[in-house]
């Protein structure tokens, strides 16, 4: 109840991007990683290492990510690569979403998110 009231509470796009699309903390860590560095053309292999996290994990969030329109997927050499849209309104809910995320409640909020958006996955819930 509380989160959905916080999510009302901020501008109604960004509110729909983290409801629909941020449900892991992979997805974020790999967000920030290719928001950081925008030109990243990158393998699942590659992105797990940088971001710390397991390469079954990243492969399966990476997948969902192509599906939900975060990330772009090309073969190269027939290996699979990563790297974030070239649309330009995914890109700017992309940074809408890092930016409010610089403050420390915003970032509260969306663990909480993340972490009840798991809980139901998981059946918890």
């Amino acid at each position: 109840m509380e989160e959905e009231r916080f999510l009302e509470s901020i501008d109604p796009e960004l509110a729909e991007f983290i409801k629909a699309k941020i449900n892991s903390f992979i997805r974020w860590d790999i967000l920030k990683l290719l928001y950081s560095n925008p030109h990243t053309v990158d393998t699942a292999e590659r992105l797990a290492r940088q971001c710390g996290r397991p390469v079954e994990s990243v492969i399966r969030e990476l997948e969902g990510m192509v599906r939900d329109g975060l990330l772009e997927m090309h073969l190269v050499a027939g290996i699979p690569v990563y790297s974030l849209p070239k649309n330009a309104s995914t890109r700017q809910l992309i940074e809408k979403f890092l930016e409010a995320c610089r403050n420390r409640q915003v970032r509260v909020r969306v663990v909480y998110h993340i972490l009840k958006s798991q809980e139901v996955r998981f059946g918890e819930g």
